[in-house]
């Protein structure tokens, strides 16, 4: 054999180690294909959701658990794409995340839904929940026959990601606001009250003073303020309410039987109280930001996308809707104004009941309207404008799939649901919209995640 060609096999012989350490497939014939690991993830952040609407954790919160969750996938999954780019330094306070050994072996997909199971145990109540699920998925990855130095790095790796982002979510006013005093009630008449039937305080009071992520502070959205309150039948408050009143009193039954399939479609409560004489149950269910993620997750299977562009629709769209709660709860405390039960009730009709369970914290804006507005926008920045899909999020929670033509499509109906369910006037629904649009506009302005 002669030089030159000892130099062609050597180089060859070099080419193809170097191609064996770039990826976890490549490193062995038995590794997962890349479709394959996204099933795994999404059926891990299908876990997550469970594990949340068994927790009961508010819509808030349950944005929070999203949001960190998924950015610790992304980072301990986004050093094997060089499209993509570390959110360290983006996100506020998010220093420098751990990178892995240069020259080392890793199945980052592996490092990622360990770094997200992780988060998601240390963020929520059910952690044994998570853990046995754990030990169930790690089974199915071993069946697929990974070296052991790469599963022990992987791993490893996952959890300095994960530590890292842990760590970081200690400095967001999170447990502070644990101690902080309730909301206050008083007979203010157009300050909000507590609304039927268990007439809880409201929820998340000082959710403002969480530490947002792209915008600039909780009030840089702020929308514009509701009505003015006045009882006069007259006046541009109560003709807000009896439009409330009679969103459901149309004529036409097959137009009021579409009304009331939207207002349950998007109802997304997740809790539910029901009373029958002495006996008292509550059904749970996903809420608004859950609904959301299983909208991304939906985005992900119809385009077929890896699973780097899978844990980058989660973690764009939950970053959106983690900004737009804090953005929207600021106002919400900030207006503090009373819900159409409490006004129709009071000055309409005694015995009215709103076709939702009305949720207990103010009413303006529409949570719902300014949350899905800023999801749609993150979605759309990464799927397109006419992006329609078939939406059976809810089926599981027992009501049939609903179709729309794009993300800001399904944002519109999940706004006027809450007219059609009798719990927010036209203004929250309006203004709402709005606020969500600007949060998502900047998100997506601000937070460069494709190089």
């Amino acid at each position: 054999m002669n030089k030159k060609h000892l130099h062609v096999i050597t180089m060859t012989m070099l080419l193809g180690m170097i191609s064996l350490l770039t990826s976890c497939e490549q490193h062995n014939p038995n590794y997962q294909a890349e479709m394959e690991q996204a099933s795994f993830f999404h059926k891990s952040m299908d876990k997550l959701t469970d594990v949340i609407v068994h927790d009961i954790f508010s819509p808030p919160v349950a944005s929070r658990i999203y949001a960190y969750s998924s950015i610790a996938a992304y980072e301990a999954l986004q050093p094997a794409y060089s499209d993509y780019q570390s959110l360290g330094g983006q996100l506020k306070e998010l220093g420098t995340v751990p990178q892995p050994v240069e020259g080392e072996t890793y199945c980052h997909p592996l490092s990622a839904i360990h770094a997200f199971l992780k988060v998601g145990r240390a963020l929520t109540f059910s952690e044994d929940s998570i853990k046995n699920y754990q030990k169930e998925l790690y089974q199915e990855f071993e069946a697929i026959n990974m070296p052991a130095d790469v599963w022990k790095r992987s791993i490893e790796y996952g959890d300095q990601v994960a530590d890292h982002i842990i760590a970081w979510t200690d400095g967001d006013m999170y447990k502070q606001t644990r101690t902080y005093p309730k909301f206050s009630i008083n007979d203010e008449p157009a300050r909000w009250q507590p609304t039927p039937p268990d007439y809880m305080d409201g929820i998340e009071p000082h959710w403002k003073e969480i530490r947002t992520m792209v915008i600039d502070s909780a009030q840089q959205f702020a929308p514009l303020p509701p009505t003015e309150f006045d009882t006069d039948p007259e006046s541009k408050f109560m003709k807000e309410t009896m439009e409330v009143y009679e969103a459901l009193k149309v004529e036409n039954l097959k137009e009021r039987e579409e009304r009331v399939a939207i207002a349950e479609f998007w109802d997304c409560n997740p809790y539910v109280s029901h009373h029958t004489g002495h006996v008292m149950y509550a059904t749970k269910k996903i809420t608004p930001g859950g609904h959301w993620i299983g909208i991304a997750k939906i985005a992900c299977n119809k385009e077929k996308v890896d699973v780097m562009k899978t844990v980058h629709s989660y973690t764009l769209t939950s970053i959106a809707l983690f900004d737009a709660f804090i953005s929207c709860w600021d106002e919400k405390y900030r207006s503090s104004l009373l819900r159409p039960e409490t006004v129709i009730n009071r000055y309409i009709d005694e015995d009215w009941l709103p076709a939702l369970q009305t949720p207990p914290f103010p009413e303006h804006t529409s949570g719902h309207s300014v949350i899905s507005r800023a999801a749609a926008i993150a979605l759309t920045s990464i799927y397109g404008d006419d992006f329609s899909f078939h939406d059976d999020t809810e089926e599981a929670y027992g009501l049939p799939a609903r179709d729309f033509n794009s993300f800001i499509h399904a944002s519109e109906e999940a706004a006027v649901s809450r007219l059609y369910g009798g719990i927010h006037y036209r203004p929250a629904i309006d203004y709402g919209v709005a606020q969500g649009e600007n949060v998502g506009k900047f998100v997506v302005a601000n937070v460069n995640v494709e190089k």
